[in-house]
This record gives C-alpha cells, sequence and structure tokens, in this order.
C-alpha cells in the first residue's frame, strides 16, 4: 500500500502498467525470490540475467542505426557512412509502397515514393542499394513484414550475385505480420496464407540460410501504438506462440525453428520498468517454449531481442531534448540485456534524420558502451528489490493476458474480435489524458516550453526522387526477358494455390527481375487483400 505523506508530489506513484511504487521498495512489500528458479546465473534458464553467460563482457550489443530513405544510391552512400563511423550492423527502412506490394510506378504510390524509407522494386535496386558491402560480412536487419519473404529473396539475390554462399549469410527480417493488423497497418493478404508465408520463409532459411533470424516478432509498433509495458510483453509473446503453433502445425519439429526466432521491443522512458520488461519477457518466454511447447535446445528457450528507443517518445518542441530521452531509453535497452540497438536521431520527430543527427545518435551507444561503464558486469541491477519485484509483477501481469487470450482461441481470434486493439487504444487514450490533464509531464509540451523554438536542419527528399525511380522501374521491365518473368510468376501462382514452399518461386522471380509489385499482385490474385472489420 502507499505510505503517501502530505510532502509527496502526487496522489499515487505508478508505472505506464499501472504498477503502484511505495515509498521505497524493501523486505516487507517485495515477493521472495528463489534464485535458481527466478533469475539463475546468466546465460542459464530462465535467462532472466540474459542470454550469454558473460553478456557485453564478450562483445558489445549490435549497435544498428535503421536507415534508408530516396533511391538506392543515395541509402547505400548512408549506409557506408554510418559504417564508417561505427555502426556495426545495418537497419533498412522500406518506403511505404514498397512495404505494401506497390511498384513506384503504381498510380497508389504518387507522392509516397522515397519518402519513409528506401524504394525498392527490383533486384536492380538491391543490387544498388548493397553495392560495395560484402554481405558476408555485414549483419543486416530489414524492417519489412507484408512483402518481407520477397525482400529476402531479394537480398539473397544479391549474395549470389557476389559469389556468397547463403549459410554465410546473416541478418533479420521483420516478418511479423500479426502486429500489422494490431498496430500498423501494412498488411496485404488476409492472415491465415500471411502466416503460410512466414512458416515457409522458417522452412527455407532453416534449409538454406541457417544464420538467419526468419522473424523479428514486434512488440515496439504495439508499444508505439499506445499500449503499457506490460501489455507490449502479452501480446508480443502472444504473437509469437501463435507462429510457433502454425510452424509445428505446418508439419517444422520445435527445435529445428525456434532458435532463429527473434524478438524486436521499444525502449521508453520509464527506466526502472523497461529494465524490467526486458528481464520479464525473457523469462516469460523460457518457461513457454519449455513446459508449453517442450523445446529442448537452450537456443529455443533464448529470447534475443533488438530494441529500438521509443519514436513515440520524440518531441518537435526543442528537439534537442530528444537526446536526453534517447539516451536514458537506450540505458534501460543496454541494462535489459538487449543483442541489439537503434538509437532514434533527434531531429526524427521532424524528419527523416541527416547524417549530423544519425552520427550523434550512434555516438550515444558509444558513449555507453565505451565510457559508462555499465557494460563491464552482467545485469548488475540484479538482486535489486525495485527491479525484481517489477520484473515478476509485469511477467505476471503478461502472463494473465497470454491466458485471456488463451481462452478466445489463440491471437489470431484475439485480432478478429478486436480485443487487442482495443487494450492498447484504451492504454493510449489513458495516457494521452494524462498528458492533457497535466498529470503526466512532457518536458517542453505541457510545461518548461518555450516561446520561440529553435530551427535544425531538416532532411527533405525532392519529388525528382519519384520521377527518377518511376522510370527505373520502367526500364527494368523493357530490357528484361519477359518470357522468364512471365514463367517465373505462373510458377509462383501455381505454389500459391498449392502447398509447395513458397520461398524457391519468389527466389527464381526476383533474379528474373520480376519486380516487388508483380509478386505482390500475383499471390493477391490467389489470396485476396485482407480489409479490416469496421465496428462501431
Amino acid at each position: 500500500m502507499s505510505t503517501k505523506t502530505s510532502s509527496e508530489r502526487r496522489e499515487r506513484f505508478e508505472t505506464t502498467s499501472g504498477i503502484e511504487l511505495p515509498n521505497d521498495f524493501n523486505p516487507t512489500n517485495t515477493e521472495p525470490l528463489d534464485y535458481e528458479r527466478d533469475l539463475g546465473s546468466p546465460g542459464e534458464y530462465p535467462y532472466t540475467r540474459g542470454v550469454r553467460h558473460n553478456l557485453y563482457r564478450g562483445r558489445f550489443w549490435t549497435m544498428r542505426q535503421y536507415a534508408g530513405y530516396a533511391t538506392a544510391e543515395e541509402s547505400n552512400a548512408r549506409y557506408k557512412y554510418l559504417l564508417q563511423n561505427g555502426t556495426t550492423g545495418l537497419s533498412v527502412a522500406f518506403d511505404l509502397p514498397t512495404q505494401i506490394g506497390l511498384d513506384s510506378d503504381d498510380p497508389l504510390s504518387a507522392g509516397e515514393v522515397g519518402k519513409v524509407g528506401v524504394a525498392i522494386d527490383s533486384l536492380d535496386d538491391m543490387l544498388r542499394l548493397f553495392d560495395g558491402i560484402p554481405l558476408d560480412t555485414v549483419s543486416t536487419s530489414m524492417t519489412i513484414n507484408a512483402t518481407a519473404s520477397t525482400l529476402l529473396c531479394l537480398y539473397l539475390a544479391v549474395a549470389r550475385k557476389q559469389g556468397i554462399a547463403l549459410e554465410k549469410v546473416n541478418g533479420t527480417i521483420q516478418n511479423d505480420i500479426l502486429k500489422e493488423y494490431i498496430a500498423r497497418g501494412t498488411y496485404i493478404y488476409p492472415p491465415r496464407p500471411s502466416l503460410r508465408l512466414i512458416t515457409d520463409t522458417f522452412a527455407f532459411c532453416a534449409r538454406e540460410v541457417p544464420n538467419w533470424n526468419t522473424i523479428s516478432i514486434s512488440g515496439y509498433h504495439i508499444r508505439e501504438a499506445g499500449s503499457t509495458a506490460a501489455q507490449e510483453i502479452a501480446f508480443t509473446l502472444a504473437d509469437a506462440i501463435a507462429y510457433v503453433e502454425a510452424a509445428i502445425a505446418a508439419g517444422l519439429k520445435v527445435d529445428e525453428f525456434a532458435p532463429r526466432l527473434s524478438f524486436f521491443f521499444n525502449a521508453h522512458n520509464n527506466l526502472l520498468e523497461e529494465i524490467a520488461k526486458f528481464r520479464a519477457a525473457r523469462r516469460l518466454w523460457a518457461r513457454t517454449m519449455r513446459e508449453r511447447f517442450k523445446a529442448r535446445d537452450p537456443r529455443s528457450l533464448m529470447l534475443r531481442f533488438h530494441t529500438q528507443t521509443a519514436g513515440s517518445s520524440l518531441q518537435a518542441q526543442q528537439p534537442e531534448v530528444n537526446v536526453v530521452r534517447t539516451t536514458i531509453q537506450a540505458l534501460a535497452a543496454v541494462l535489459g540485456g538487449t543483442q541489439s540497438l537503434h538509437t532514434n536521431s533527434l531531429d526524427e520527430a521532424l524528419a527523416l534524420p541527416t547524417e549530423e543527427a544519425a552520427r550523434l545518435a550512434l555516438r550515444t551507444q558509444q558513449v555507453i558502451a565505451y565510457e559508462s561503464g555499465v557494460a563491464d558486469t552482467v545485469d548488475p541491477l540484479a538482486g535489486s528489490y525495485a527491479i525484481e519485484q517489477l520484473t515478476s509483477e509485469l511477467e505476471s501481469r503478461a502472463a494473465d493476458y497470454i491466458e485471456k487470450i488463451d481462452a478466445m482461441g489463440g491471437m489470431l481470434r484475439a485480432i478478429e474480435a478486436g480485443y487487442v486493439q482495443r487494450e492498447i487504444q484504451e492504454a493510449a487514450y489513458e495516457y494521452q489524458r494524462a498528458i492533457e490533464t497535466d498529470e503526466q509531464t512532457i518536458v517542453g509540451v505541457n510545461r518548461f516550453q518555450l516561446e520561440a523554438e529553435s530551427n535544425i536542419p531538416i532532411l527533405r527528399v525532392d519529388a525528382s526522387v519519384e520521377r527518377a525511380q518511376v522510370e527505373r522501374v520502367r526500364a527494368v521491365r523493357e530490357r528484361r526477358d519477359s518470357v522468364a518473368a512471365e514463367t517465373a510468376l505462373v510458377r509462383l501462382e501455381e505454389a500459391a494455390r498449392g502447398t509447395e514452399n513458397i520461398l524457391p518461386r519468389i527466389l527464381d522471380c526476383v533474379e528474373a527481375h520480376v519486380t516487388v509489385g508483380e509478386i505482390s499482385h500475383r499471390l493477391r490474385r490467389v489470396w485476396g487483400e485482407y480489409r479490416e472489420a469496421v465496428t462501431v
């Protein structure tokens, strides 16, 4: 219970998940812990303390900077700039048409080409995007979902052009379609054929690209849509359970594909809750895989995750203050044991980041890694009364949500019923209400405002980019072998109507210079398009 005194700043202190915070955590108000059962040593079940015994003492997390805009050439130059400045992995942002399976010359793409990421229509674009970047030495993460299988095949086709064996290629595709129905909206096909694409990717990569992370199950966008920390854990792991069940139903054995599952979480502002969130998610996933799915390979039990700082927390007012927010969030991710990290740039509430802003965001990670000392010992906050109690409480609340979803028949049914969406909407409403009533302070927004805002440089994508990209994709169609392209598309359609693994057919298509839009449209012909039900 709260022990409020007259001198306290507010009536109730709580985390974003509604967990009440006492004046101090101590043995009288926290649950007793069994070290072996609840924590374990780092690198050992239940992995509360991390998935590697020495974590960052061996090597730092992968420092990624999410980047991509305009043309493949401009994005390629940004990647080389980031690599020269110490980035240790690439993270590709694609424009909206690429994400929803439209070519740049499609009428629906007008005004969106190259705006929120790089435009990729064909193998020609992908070759230019990674020109001079050896794919056997660089790990690449691609934030792509509905068209993930196609972009993966484009990436593999580039590796083949570079003479690289596919078993030497490593990286990640997000490939998490369920969260698109929940929180983001860049879906194409209905859920069931979309799940088939994902399980086909699992099977193909297990056989052909063993070092590729076939999915990055994303809580990030769930949190960006307004969820609490507890909801982020619950809905992310419920999505993951649905993918595991679908893969098993497709005939895969859990330990064949589970070691390559990865996750993607948000790092928000509440430092202690965020640290506890990562630890709770690891423990709950390890228990789920062992007890529910009877996984035996230790790698199947490990929740490996990438973290991105919270884009929704960035403010257009006093954008320099975003550097402080990002630093706190990045510190939470590191103290929580992330395997990979992207730090947002100070200008991202206004536009895509400039080179200077992206460099400063990367330097933020480097200062934490090389100067702060927090990476020199594993899980340094383990045993803290506050951290351990928050970890247990978040795990319990997330498990309760998963139990409710199970009772509905699983995540797919819960999404179709609108349950998950409503829970997130209610949390987002409460958070916004707290800001508008000044219960929640946002520095520079509802307190500590400035009369005159500072001007910072803004990256702008010129309209000529779209015109050039439209001409480029049309030129690809004109010079390719049209018979080979159509033959590949016919075989793709046959595979989609049947039961064979569809990935080899997509790879044939991209190597015949079939475009992303053409592949997506051919699959639309077979599977149709998803239309979200509107409830009143």
